[in-house]
C-alpha cells in the first residue's frame, strides 16, 4: 500500500485479502475478525515496520481492505470514538507482545528457530539411558513444533509417551529433567502435571557447543554411558538425524524389550553410502561401545542394518529421500520376532481408558459439588396469597388498601387514610 511502511508478503495478503486460509477462525464471526486484526497489528508492529496510529486507522477503516472488515463493522456499530480507542488499544498490545517476543515476520522465521534448536540437539552428546530418552523426547517435540509452525506447542504427558514410544512415567521424568536444565519452558498447564499444556523449546547455555555433553548428563569417562574411549569426547564424528528418529522411534520394533530407543538412535546415525564404525557411533550417541555392539548385532539379525568391513550401513529398504523411512513390513516383522508387536496399540488403549476414567471422575466431582450446594431459598414474600386476584389484579383484602402490592416481596405504601395492614391490630 502506497505511503505505508513495508509489510511481509503474508501480512500484506492478510490485510488486502483477509483470512482466506482460515488460520484465524474463531468461535464466531466477531471472534474471527478480532483474531485477524490482532495478527495484522503484530505484523505492523515489527521493528522497522512500525505503523503510526493514523496509518493503522487509515489502512483498516478508511480503505476498503478485506482485513479491515471487522474494524469498519466496529466503527459502524459503536461509533468513531469507541472504534478508535479499541484499535489503538490493540496496536499497543501488539507492540508490547513484539517487544517481549522479538521480531516475527513470517512462518519462515519460526521454522528457522526450530532448525536452530534441532541443530543444537543433534550437536549435543546425550549420555546414558536418561540422555537417550531426553534426545528422543526432544525429537518428538521438534516434530510437534514443526507442525505447529513455531517453538510453542501443546502436548500432554500421555501423548508425548506415545510419540516417544515409552511409558508415561518415563516421559514425565524426562519432562522434569529438560525443564530443569532449560530445554523446555512450561507456558501453561490445564489440570496438573499430566494434562495437556503449552510448552516452548529453548536452547540452554552451552548446549550443542562442539559436541559437549547435554546439560544434566555429564560425561562419565570409563563408566557406563561414557561412550567410546577416553579422549573421544571433544567432537561428534557422526551426525544424527532427529527427523528420522521422530519417524521411527514409536514403532513396536523399538520397544524396550526389542531394539529399544538405542536401536532407533543408531538408525538415525546411519547412511546407506557412508559407513560408520561402532566406535564412532558409540562416541556420537554417548553409549558404551559394548552396548552399541550388542544392539548392532540384534539390528543386523533382523535386517535393519548392514555391516561390511567393520562399518555399518543403513539398508536400502529403510532409506528414503529424507533420511530413514520406516519400512512397515520390515519393522513389523522385527517386532513380531522380538515379541513386542502390538505394544504401542496396548499403550494407546490404556491411555484412552485412563482419559475416559479421568473424565468420569471430573463429572462425578461436578455432580457431588452440585449436590452439596444449599438449595436455593424461596424468595421472600410479605404479601400473603389471596390478597390480590391473580387474573384481574384486583385487591381482594381491604386491609391492604393504600399499598402497592405488585411486588409481593416488597409492598410500597402509596397513601390512604390508615397505614393499611399495619393498622389492623390497632
Amino acid at each position: 500500500m502506497e505511503g505505508l511502511p513495508g509489510l511481509s508478503v503474508r501480512a500484506r495478503r492478510l490485510l488486502l485479502e483477509g483470512d482466506v486460509e482460515g488460520r484465524y477462525h474463531g468461535r464466531s464471526g466477531g471472534d474471527s475478525g478480532y483474531r485477524l486484526t490482532m495478527a495484522i497489528a503484530v505484523a505492523v508492529s515489527q521493528p522497522g515496520r512500525e505503523w503510526t496510529p493514523a496509518q493503522w486507522w487509515e489502512a483498516l477503516v478508511l480503505r476498503p481492505t478485506a482485513g479491515g472488515a471487522w474494524a469498519r463493522a466496529l466503527r459502524t456499530s459503536k461509533g468513531d470514538r469507541y472504534a478508535e480507542a479499541k484499535l489503538g488499544e490493540m496496536l499497543v498490545r501488539a507492540r508490547a507482545f513484539v517487544g517481549r517476543s522479538g521480531a516475527v515476520t513470517c512462518r519462515a522465521d519460526a521454522l528457522v528457530e526450530i532448525a536452530r534448536v534441532r541443530e543444537a540437539v543433534e550437536r549435543t552428546i546425550w549420555r546414558g539411558t536418561s540422555g537417550g530418552v531426553d534426545e528422543r523426547h526432544l525429537a518428538a517435540r521438534l516434530e510437534l513444533a514443526q507442525r505447529a509452525g513455531g517453538l510453542e506447542h501443546h502436548v500432554s504427558v500421555r501423548q508425548l509417551a506415545e510419540l516417544i514410544g515409552c511409558a508415561r512415567s518415563t516421559a514425565e521424568a524426562s519432562n522434569g529433567r529438560l525443564e530443569k536444565v532449560g530445554w523446555l519452558v512450561r507456558r501453561s498447564s490445564q489440570g496438573g502435571p499430566h494434562a495437556s499444556g503449552a510448552w516452548t523449546l529453548r536452547i540452554p547455555a552451552g548446549a550443542g557447543d562442539g559436541g559437549r555433553a547435554a546439560p544434566g548428563h555429564p560425561p562419565a569417562q570409563g563408566g557406563r554411558g561414557a561412550g567410546g574411549d577416553p579422549g573421544m569426547h571433544t567432537a561428534v564424528p557422526v551426525g544424527r538425524d532427529t527427523l528420522s528418529l521422530a519417524r521411527i522411534q514409536a514403532h513396536d520394533a523399538f520397544h524396550h524389550h526389542a531394539h529399544a530407543g538405542t536401536g532407533a538412535r543408531l538408525l538415525s546415525c546411519l547412511d546407506p553410502v557412508e559407513g560408520r564404525s561402532p566406535q564412532d557411533l558409540a562416541a556420537a550417541l554417548g553409549v558404551h561401545r559394548t552396548t552399541v555392539r550388542r544392539r548392532l548385532e540384534r539390528l543386523g539379525a533382523d535386517g535393519l542394518v548392514v555391516e561390511a568391513d567393520g562399518l555399518v550401513y543403513l539398508p536400502a529398504s529403510l532409506t528414503g529421500h529424507l533420511g530413514v523411512e520406516a519400512d512397515e513390513e520390515l519393522l513389523d516383522r522385527a517386532a513380531q520376532e522380538r515379541g513386542t508387536a502390538g505394544r504401542g496399540e496396548q499403550r494407546r488403549e490404556a491411555h484412552a481408558r485412563q482419559r475416559e476414567a479421568y473424565r468420569i471422575l471430573l463429572d462425578l466431582r461436578a455432580r457431588r459439588r452440585e449436590e452439596r450446594r444449599a438449595p436455593a431459598r424461596p424468595p421472600l414474600r410479605l404479601v400473603p396469597e389471596g390478597v390480590v386476584d391473580p387474573v384481574s389484579g384486583e385487591l381482594l383484602d381491604d386491609a391492604w388498601a393504600g399499598w402497592d402490592v405488585r411486588d409481593p416481596g416488597r409492598p410500597v405504601w402509596v397513601g390512604g387514610p390508615e397505614r393499611g395492614v399495619w393498622a389492623v391490630g390497632a
